[in-house]
């Protein structure tokens, strides 16, 4: 089961509002059973697993599919405001 730590929980969720506001982000989201891989990397190191948001699309393994190329800058933004975040005083 992928558990989230809640102190990474919390950052990452601060560096995605950086970004897209606080209207953007939604921390109260409800757990979900999906199997992930990563649940194993986050057994080893405190970590969370997070969701970029992508619209109105089929789940990521359906045939129908559609990722949305205007997302890129946003997940690039996240990645530079999420060390930035984790690097600040």
């Amino acid at each position: 089961m992928t558990r989230n730590d809640p102190e990474k929980a919390r950052l990452a969720a601060k560096a995605a509002t950086a970004v897209v506001g606080s209207g953007g982000v939604d921390e109260a989201i409800a757990p979900m059973m999906g199997a992930e891989d990563f649940s194993y990397m986050l057994d080893e190191r405190p970590g969370a697993f997070v969701f970029i948001g992508n619209g109105d699309s089929a789940g990521l393994h359906h045939p129908a599919y559609d990722f949305d190329d205007a997302a890129i800058a946003n997940g690039i933004a996240y990645w530079i405001s999420l060390v930035e975040t984790a690097l600040a005083p």
